[in-house]
């Protein structure tokens, strides 16, 4: 699969419906994902695999993933939102 249709592919699932997560990870995925390592990228895959209200209460820090690559991720991703406002 061509590198484009898979990131677009990704772009979709980072798509959520609920706008806290739309807003972190569209621009992250739209942004970071291509200039992240193979490992990184993996990681970012692996977090878009679980459930919303998971990834709403990590990325609200009102809980922390057992998971620690999906820890490492939101703390990745949270970081980068912060700095780019």
């Amino acid at each position: 699969m061509s590198e484009n249709l898979e990131h677009k592919r990704l772009m979709w699932h980072c798509r959520r419906g609920m706008l806290e997560l739309d807003v972190l990870l569209l621009p992250f995925g739209r942004d970071i994902y291509l200039t992240l390592s193979a490992e990184d990228q993996a990681k970012f895959v692996d977090l878009l695999e679980c459930e919303d209200p998971d990834l709403f209460a990590w990325f609200m820090q009102h809980q922390v993933s057992d998971n620690p690559n999906h820890a490492y991720m939101v703390d990745m991703i949270l970081t980068t939102g912060h700095t780019k406002m």
